[in-house]
């Protein structure tokens, strides 16, 4: 029987049946993008929620709606990397909330893309 530790190095995880680590990097700037663009919908959010309710102007009730559907594709993007890079559970979970707090997507795609690139020796 074969041995099930990692490669020789010790320092790349052994590869996953099924799984190609060529689209690794196709998957990290598909995150990538859509961490921005939901950031960037999350903040107009924000000041749309602030005109609407603290100055009573109903001109932007679009911006919800397509922060919302933004917000999907980016939790597929998310999910989509998080497998391809086998996160565990709570990292998973950190990254998919983090489209739902002012600035947090930005900070956390920052960090995951680090990780990912150091791990699989991107640049």
């Amino acid at each position: 029987m074969s041995d099930p530790s990692p490669d020789v190095a010790g320092t790349r995880p052994a590869p996953v049946r099924g799984k190609d680590p060529a689209k690794i990097p196709g998957a990290l700037l598909r995150y990538r993008v859509l961490a921005w663009v939901t950031g960037v919908w999350l903040l107009l959010l924000v000041v749309e929620l602030i005109v609407k309710y603290g100055f009573g102007v109903d001109s932007l009730d679009f911006v919800p709606v397509v922060h919302g559907w933004v917000y999907f594709v980016y939790l597929i993007m998310a999910i989509d990397l998080g497998i391809r890079v086998r996160w565990p559970a709570a990292k998973f979970v950190v990254t998919l909330i983090a489209g739902t707090i002012p600035f947090l997507s930005f900070y956390v795609e920052h960090i995951r893309t680090r990780e990912v690139k150091a791990q699989y020796g991107l640049s």
